[in-house]
């Protein structure tokens, strides 16, 4: 995609939704920490079930650890993979505790050390939580980076890297919840929403109409 198609086609978005931002709820760095953990193989919808649930009674390291393992489980449950994302979740807190002073650091490789925090994750908040404009390549970003011909790339990590050098600087802060909710509810996997795209005159595929 030129650089003229890619300024258009984050305008666009822009214009629809000025102030994008995760649907995951919180109300602190560390909330949305243990949201995003909670949400791998997860629906945002039912990872914010869950924290429903357990962020009035513990949000804070101090106050998970003291829940305890079974009882961080127990609010927890209904995502999938619960026992292995609350024994992350309960090793993050002590590390947090320990060497940051209960505090989300705001470097990748200090998240990255936590458990359970991979380079997905450490974007996201990054992102969303100290404002660095970071590119958090999940599968809907994948698809529509490679099937609109913003970053054709094979995995994640490439198609991430050339986000990062394509998308205008003015939209950069942005751009990766844009491209999720683009590819969430309207550049869905098996039968995207061509005809109500907002973008499918500048997408590659669109122009070929290969899914209309």
């Amino acid at each position: 995609m030129i650089k003229a198609d890619r300024v258009e086609f984050f305008r666009r978005l822009r214009e629809h939704d000025p102030n994008p931002t995760t649907e995951l709820e919180y109300d602190s760095a560390f909330e949305l920490l243990v949201a995003v953990i909670l949400s791998a193989q997860a629906t945002d919808v039912g990872v914010n079930k869950a924290t429903r649930r357990l962020f009035p009674v513990a949000n804070t390291p101090r106050a998970i650890l003291d829940l305890g393992l079974e009882g961080l489980k127990s609010h927890i449950r209904t995502i999938g993979l619960f026992n292995a994302k609350a024994a992350n979740i309960i090793e993050t807190c002590r590390i947090l505790l320990e060497r940051h002073n209960g505090q989300v650091p705001d470097e990748r490789a200090a998240l990255e050390a936590l458990p359970g925090v991979g380079r997905k994750t450490a974007n996201v908040v990054l992102n969303t939580a100290f404002g660095q404009p970071t590119m958090a390549v999940d599968t809907h970003i994948f698809r529509v980076a490679n099937r609109t011909g913003l970053a054709i790339g094979k995995t994640p990590l490439e198609v991430e890297r050339k986000l990062l050098r394509s998308v205008p600087e003015e939209f950069l802060q942005d751009a990766h919840h844009w491209l999720i909710l683009h590819g969430r509810y309207t550049c869905t996997a098996r039968k995207p929403r061509c005809a109500e795209c907002l973008v499918a005159d500048l997408c590659r595929e669109g122009r070929k109409g290969t899914w209309r």
